[in-house]
């Protein structure tokens, strides 16, 4: 249902592009917002595990450092199907963690030092095999497909505005007069909002797959379910000093979670709807 749930979602970001561009009144403007947010973010595709870890002066563990740790990820990663990852620890007591990478080929998993010493070993096993199921599932792909049409969503949304406010003075000859106006900055205003909100419902339904996937991967729903119990009440109080809106999406908890934001414009899912799906997983006969 969630995989259902995303491909309908880029569906309508797509439906939506189209229909921005025939607004402008072609298909030039449309090819050429699309491809000018293609290159952003295909930039974003291949360097953004380098550009997030050093962000958050992430550093790379072996073996030796954290032998605990590392085995942990090693034999979830066996579990999955997946190519050992790289492993970084970020020097932060706010507890986190998230999954990053173009590919399962070229994956890089971090977690916090605060994480590291709140969780039991099966709750660190169920979150870290929350982020192997990001890997699993190219979520990276996903969410900058996502971010590719917004963004051209967005700049459309730009050409729209100007185009509506250096046509305002010409004469109404055809018909559309104020009324064409009006619609236009309509649309221009409503459009990238709407791209906005379904790009984090993309978000949200992959936070989801990713809670089902890894509670597989690790064979222990209640463990990631108390995991995310903790993490939720930890990450308030002591939130990430460092922590940027656009890297938010990647982390297994909100490390924005402070602000009144509604739900609808959040890129986590609420944290007692995970859980309970999660027990309920955890209630099911195998």
């Amino acid at each position: 249902m969630n995989q259902l749930k995303t491909t309908l979602l880029l569906s309508l970001l797509t439906v939506l592009m189209v229909l921005m561009g025939s607004a402008i009144g072609g298909k030039t403007g449309m090819v050429f917002a699309f491809c000018m947010a293609l290159a952003m973010n295909f930039y974003s595709y291949w360097f953004s595990d380098k550009i997030v870890l050093k962000m958050y002066g992430a550093q790379e563990i072996g073996e030796n450092y954290h032998p605990a740790f590392y085995g942990m990820v090693r034999r979830l990663a066996f579990q999955a199907g997946l190519p050992m990852p790289k492993v970084y620890i970020i020097p932060s007591e706010s507890p986190n963690a998230f999954a990053t990478g173009r590919n399962p080929d070229h994956a890089t998993v971090a977690a916090t030092e605060g994480i590291l010493r709140i969780l039991s070993p099966d709750e660190l096993e169920g979150v870290m095999a929350h982020e192997l199921a990001h890997v699993k599932n190219r979520d990276i792909l996903v969410s900058t497909i996502a971010a590719t049409f917004a963004g051209a969503i967005s700049m459309l949304g730009n050409m729209l505005q100007w185009g509506a406010m250096l046509g305002a003075g010409r004469s109404d000859e055809d018909g559309e007069g104020a009324g064409g106006l009006i619609g236009s900055l309509a649309m221009a205003i409503i459009a990238p909002i709407a791209a906005m909100l379904i790009q984090m419902a993309v978000s949200r339904s992959r936070e989801y797959l990713a809670d089902e996937s890894g509670a597989r991967i690790c064979g222990r729903p209640l463990a990631l379910a108390n995991a995310l119990r903790k993490l939720h009440s930890a990450s308030q109080m002591i939130p990430m000093q460092e922590a940027r809106p656009a890297s938010a999406h990647l982390f297994i908890v909100n490390p924005l979670t402070g602000g009144s934001l509604m739900s609808l414009f959040s890129t986590h899912p609420p944290m007692e709807e995970r859980i309970a799906r999660l027990e309920g997983m955890a209630s099911r006969p195998r």
